[in-house]
């Protein structure tokens, strides 16, 4: 059986067309959006409600607590047996995800560079005395691709990147090998023109903040959010933290989440255009269902 990937960039649709895909091939989502992964951080990480759900069964979804900061070797052993256990049972294996690493660590057979003890203390002592978007220009210098992958504002990732830099003399993207499928994948990514996708996402966030996003992260801030390193870095998150500490008002608190996730947008849609075994569908394909379970050879219900 082959797994489907549904990959692209934020707000593009890619839940609601997995959804429809899997309700007419029996079909079970594998969730690969690293903050979706997160317990109380539906909101903002815009985690499909059982309504949207729609009986789809969904895996890797809600199953960490915010302050479990995910390593992505672990996260790639999860959504493997997951897999695996979706196709034990007959059922077509649905992988949908906008985190371009996440995705290849789980469909890719990626091994991923030691760590250091020493090396990472160092730059962790840097990232703390220099902050995120220092140590993300210096990763840009070195290694543009990575770069471009990692938002400036993810400590945690960035000094990642370039522990292994230090480690292999390398840019990080070059260690990791060509990439070669553990499964027989059929790979579709949405794309969409960059005026629509930005007025999508500001949507969305327009939507996020109705549905009460600056209640959630009052509520998670309480519980520590400013402490968990991964977590408290989640697009919006961050934003709104920054209101709820008095640095900025509620607007502009807004228009920064809009603002940082129309340029990861830009990033998640650089790092799969690199991929050519990706089909591209229009995001608004009125038979964009139909076109990949004809690519799947899964035409009619089964």
């Amino acid at each position: 059986m082959k797994v489907l990937a549904i990959v692209g960039p934020t707000a593009v649709g890619k839940s609601a067309l997995a959804i429809a895909v899997a309700k007419r091939c029996r079909g079970e989502i594998i969730n690969t959006d690293s903050m979706q992964l997160y317990v109380g951080m539906n909101i903002g990480t815009a985690t499909p409600s059982l309504e949207e759900r729609d009986g789809i069964p969904h895996h890797l979804v809600d199953i960490w607590p915010p302050d479990h900061e995910v390593a992505v070797a672990e996260f790639q052993q999860l959504a493997r047996s997951e897999i695996d256990d979706v196709i034990s049972r007959g059922a077509q294996p649905i992988v949908v995800g906008g985190s371009g690493l996440y995705v290849a660590g789980v469909l890719d057979d990626l091994k991923f560079p030691a760590t250091d003890p020493k090396v990472r203390t160092l730059l962790e002592a840097e990232l703390l005395s220099v902050g995120p978007a220092a140590m993300h220009a210096k990763l840009l210098a070195l290694d543009p691709v990575a770069a471009a992958a990692i938002l400036p504002t993810n400590g945690r990732r960035i000094v990642r990147a370039l522990e292994v830099i230090a480690l292999t003399g390398e840019p990080f993207v070059a260690t990791l090998p060509p990439p070669v499928s553990v499964y027989p994948t059929v790979r579709i990514g949405l794309e969409i023109a960059r005026p629509e996708l930005d007025e999508r996402i500001a949507q969305r966030v327009q939507a996020m903040w109705d549905a009460g996003f600056v209640q959630e992260v009052r509520e998670l801030g309480a519980a520590g959010l400013a402490n968990w390193r991964t977590a408290s870095r989640a697009l919006g998150y961050l934003q709104i933290l920054a209101y709820l500490n008095g640095d900025c008002t509620e607007p502009q608190a807004r228009q920064a989440t809009i603002d940082a996730t129309i340029k990861f947008a830009r990033r998640q849609q650089r790092w799969f255009r690199h991929d050519e075994r990706i089909n591209w569908i229009n995001y608004d394909s009125s038979d964009a269902a139909a076109r990949v379970l004809a690519a799947l050879g899964l035409e009619t219900l089964t």
